[in-house]
């Protein structure tokens, strides 16, 4: 990166997307910890549950109107952009993008997915001993049971494609000197991974916080309305 001024720098990740990529790590940690912890922690693994779905729900209406970055037209390409972009990778060149690149806006749907599916199947769970998913009530023992195992053989898929993300994360920056974690804290790139009118101009902070009280809204009423609620929302 010789002659690169390192200082230079334009704002690619808006706000609002920092926060959630921070704390969705934060409800996948959690929701593994609170697992292991036991029974009695159970109210707070269906909590992290909930703000998972939140978090998810946003995403996906952030990739529609988010900053141009954070839109799904931005970086979710075809197979063809996506073969030619690990051939590049395979042959050691220069691969630079202002924001997701072809394979990580593949990588970023298929999270998007499981933890969709994560949470949403933890609603109508059960632990097998005593404690069940908040939307239990809407379908049979038998139905839950196969949700539960759907349950934990979706998590399994989740820290494989975690761990799959971390080793990219780690590949980019000791083999190919490029900071991803950087930006994602601090929302700049330096301006040579940049092309020219890249840089996005705000955050959109009213328009995050309508979609998160509208998810938010949306899954109380869901919860509060369930025929058999095992606990309440908080």
């Amino acid at each position: 990166m010789t002659g690169r001024d390192e200082r230079d720098r334009v704002l690619i990740w808006d706000l609002p997307l920092r926060l959630f990529h921070w704390l969705i790590a934060l409800c996948f940690a959690g929701s593994w910890l609170t697992q292991q912890l036991g029974v009695e922690w159970f109210p707070w693994h269906v909590r992290i549950g909930y703000l998972t779905l939140v978090l998810v729900a946003f995403r996906i209406a952030w990739g529609f109107v988010g900053p141009r970055h954070a839109r799904f037209s931005n970086f979710l390409r075809g197979p063809g952009a996506v073969i030619g972009y690990l051939r590049n990778l395979w042959r050691g060149e220069a691969v630079t993008s202002a924001g997701h690149n072809p394979l990580g806006g593949l990588s970023i749907v298929a999270m998007l997915l499981l933890l969709a599916v994560q949470a949403t199947t933890g609603l109508f769970a059960n632990d097998k001993i005593f404690n069940t998913g908040p939307l239990y009530g809407y379908v049979s023992g038998s139905q839950s049971d196969r949700l539960s195992a759907w349950h934990e053989i979706n998590f399994d898929c989740l820290l494989a494609l975690v761990g799959l993300h971390l080793a990219a994360v780690v590949y980019y920056q000791w083999i190919r000197h490029v900071d991803l974690l950087g930006p994602m804290i601090s929302g700049r790139v330096p301006a040579w991974r940049a092309p020219p009118g890249a840089a996005i101009s705000g955050h959109r902070l009213w328009l995050a916080a309508v979609l998160v009280a509208i998810a938010a809204t949306i899954l109380w009423r869901v919860v509060a309305t369930a025929p058999q609620a095992a606990m309440s929302l908080f």
